[in-house]
């Protein structure tokens, strides 16, 4: 794998049922020998779920990356200019932050990371999950597989009975996908095995 030594930025979105899958991926982007720079929402940083408070994922996550967490749009910016990600990833990547990416709604501290990353024309790798993939999202997810240096880790359905329109990526395959990305390369297959239980 070509982690070693890479500087990448890993932004948390909302979708809070996602973070026992997420975790583990970036400990072992650590383990990897990748310096690894939090980037997280609004939402990650000041809402409480049945999943977890978000303070407790908040030093989770610090206690995993040891870099200063990014959370907010002054402490994004740096990352175009002057501090540039070899990589951005986003996982979990809810379908409200997809919608705003790809209609280029720059609103957060993940989302301008991304940017950042696009403008130094370095890639971004998303892990979606989102109940509307199939529906209203179909489109913006597809505009972001359409468009240069974005890149996806595979997904599929993960409740075709009870949400036929989610999509949720394989948290599972990240590393071999942050692996093709730095490369430029989409893993395959993307459209994976349904996920169901």
């Amino acid at each position: 794998m070509m982690l070693e030594g890479k500087h990448i930025g890993f932004g948390l979105t909302g979708s809070h049922c996602t973070y026992e899958a997420v975790y583990p991926q970036i400990e072992k982007l650590v383990d990897a020998g990748a310096k690894v720079t939090p980037f997280v929402t609004y939402t990650v940083e000041n809402t409480d779920t049945k999943f977890g408070d978000s303070a407790d994922w908040l030093t989770k996550l610090q206690g995993i990356t040891s870099e200063p967490i990014v959370n907010s749009m002054v402490k994004a910016e740096p990352f175009g200019p002057r501090t540039p990600l070899d990589l951005m990833i986003i996982s979990p990547m809810t379908g409200n932050s997809i919608s705003k990416f790809a209609n280029a709604m720059t609103d957060s501290p993940v989302l301008m990371g991304a940017k950042a990353t696009l403008r130094n024309q370095n890639p971004i790798l998303l892990g979606i999950s989102t109940n509307d993939g199939l529906g209203l999202n179909g489109v913006n997810i597809m505009r972001l597989m359409a468009t240069k240096n974005i890149y996806f880790i595979p997904y599929s359905q993960d409740d075709t009975e009870k949400k036929p329109n989610s999509l949720v990526s394989h948290m599972d395959l990240l590393l071999p996908a942050a692996s093709a990305a730095l490369n430029r390369e989409q893993l395959q297959p993307v459209l994976a095995q349904n996920a169901e239980k």
